[in-house]
């Protein structure tokens, strides 16, 4: 039979075959994409993920073509986004279908890639590279990513979580993604060569676990006390945080009653208090009343406050997402922007087209504009020591770069407004985030927020204290001060950036082999 004969033949076999076969094939990726999400928060059943990964794989390996693969994966992702992001539904439908759609399109993307990998006997580590690739591209675009559901932040109470603090969340990732399937590679043909290559891929991971679970923290020099405001929010949709001012108001009054647990000798008097992101909802400087909110609580405690402000400016229709610190003599000290602005919720990308088809987006108010400096905030506590203060702001915590710029500071706190989004899997889910990085930077997090989840967080990503809202709390916590970072801290970005290009690269020379060889055959 001619080269052309052997083409026609597999192209009728095709065209005989997957009609029959793919609606099975999506089905099954479609049920991944959902045993994928049970491992997310809040179930979080990170042996669901790796199953879900596996599953896909299975899927993926059954197509025929890179239609079929691209439908395959986009079951998947549909499955698994409207699992776990239909808490954006609080906000708008419409915004939730629109992200659904586009965080979607990125397991298409894995489905293509994995079905390429296919042609080459290391697929079960191409396809896992393939995994990095995506989630790299997807916490970066569009609009500066979306990054939510990486693979790595499901395993933060797996074995493998001992793997963040040296090479992060991506590589993480990437040895779920390996383990996932190298289970079925030798699966669907069993051998004593294959299951002493799995043999050996476990040994390894084995290795690196153990050895990541085991490296400590830095050595601590001192510890603080950290007082801690959590005033509650009404909740629910665009305007969770209630009419202006409410929020700040709340927030005056858990401090009040903070201040009076501490001259009652309840609780230890703190170093500094810290208040949780959108804490004022107007600017103190600009808004008297929400300015004399401020003060007054200042003047209660008699130590700095860490606020969580909203700012004017720094141009008209502006504004900013700020962490001030600000002392009971009314002097501002150091202040963070954030820099991980919510596309859509802090922003508006080309805000005056969108603005005249979009009328609903109205309700995003002032356009935000991010900062550029990492969080590291250089104050002075009331006893006179100097002390370098880590801030994150809510969204912050899902971009590596962001994070990993903290890695020198002395103390970590995350100052987060889930108001929006009480009674949903998001805030679970971004406390799980959290964990993650607390594991991966090997210090512990102070998570102060509007209304739950406020906790505190060990260098393991294990939880200490923890407040789930949405009423009314507060307390102080004793944290220490460590200098010193981790491996991923310094390496994870490299190490992320060199899978994602190395896998692209192998990839393309795949494909790039492979069409010469089809043209030799349609020729012979």
């Amino acid at each position: 039979m001619t080269g052309a004969g052997v083409l026609t033949t597999r192209s009728q076999q095709r065209s005989r075959t997957s009609p029959l076969r793919l609606p099975w094939i999506i089905g099954l990726a479609g049920l991944a994409g959902g045993v994928t999400g049970a491992g997310f928060a809040p179930a979080g059943w990170w042996a669901a993920t790796l199953l879900g990964v596996s599953c896909l794989a299975v899927a993926v390996r059954q197509t025929t073509t890179r239609k079929a693969a691209i439908a395959v994966g986009s079951a998947y992702g549909l499955a698994l986004t409207s699992l776990t992001l239909n808490w954006m539904a609080v906000i708008d439908p419409g915004a939730a279908l629109g992200l659904i759609l586009v965080e979607s399109s990125w397991y298409a993307a894995v489905g293509v890639l994995t079905r390429w990998a296919g042609r080459s006997r290391w697929w079960p580590l191409l396809s896992a590279g393939a995994w990095v690739s995506v989630e790299y591209a997807a916490s970066r675009a569009p609009f500066g990513g979306f990054g939510w559901l990486r693979v790595g932040y499901a395993m933060v109470d797996s074995p493998l979580a001992g793997l963040l603090p040296l090479i992060g969340v991506a590589g993480v990732t990437l040895a779920a993604a390996l383990a996932g399937n190298i289970a079925v590679w030798v699966a669907e043909r069993p051998s004593r060569r294959r299951l002493a290559g799995a043999a050996a891929v476990g040994i390894v991971l084995s290795a690196g676990t153990a050895f990541g679970a085991a490296l400590p923290p830095a050595p601590a020099n001192g510890t603080v006390n950290v007082g801690w405001v959590q005033g509650g929010a009404p909740g629910g949709g665009v305007y969770g945080l209630g009419a202006p001012r409410t929020i700040t108001t709340n927030q005056a009054r858990g401090t009040l009653d903070l201040a009076a647990e501490i001259a009652a000798g309840r609780q230890a008097t703190p170093d500094f208090i810290v208040w949780p992101e959108n804490s004022t909802d107007l600017d103190p400087d600009t808004d008297p009343p929400t300015g004399m909110l401020v003060a007054t609580s200042l003047a209660a405690v008699g130590r700095p406050i860490l606020v969580g402000a909203i700012l004017d400016g720094p141009g008209p229709e502006q504004r900013r997402t700020a962490a001030q610190w600000r002392t009971p003599g009314g002097q501002v000290g150091p202040t963070y922007t954030k820099r991980s602005i919510v596309p859509f919720g802090e922003w508006i990308p080309y805000r005056d087209l969108l603005l005249l088809l979009v009328p609903a987006l109205r309700y995003v108010g002032a356009q935000s504009v991010a900062g550029t400096e990492p969080g590291l905030l250089n104050v002075q506590l009331a006893d006179g020591r100097a002390v370098t203060l880590g801030v994150l702001a809510c969204f912050d915590v899902a971009f590596d770069p962001v994070d990993h710029d903290l890695a020198d500071a002395q103390v970590l706190i995350v100052q987060s407004s889930n108001a929006m989004y009480q009674g949903t899997a998001q805030i679970e889910q971004q406390f799980a985030i959290t964990r993650a990085r607390a594991a991966e930077l090997r210090r512990e997090i102070l998570v102060v927020t509007t209304s739950g989840v406020t906790g505190l967080i060990d260098p393991t990503g294990g939880v200490t204290m923890r407040e789930a809202g949405p009423g009314p709390a507060s307390g102080v916590v004793e944290l220490p001060l460590r200098t010193g970072t981790t491996p991923a801290s310094r390496l994870a970005g490299p190490v992320e950036a060199g899978i994602a290009l190395t896998t692209v690269a192998w990839l393309a020379l795949l494909r790039q082999r492979r069409r010469p060889a089809r043209a030799d055959l349609a020729r012979s």
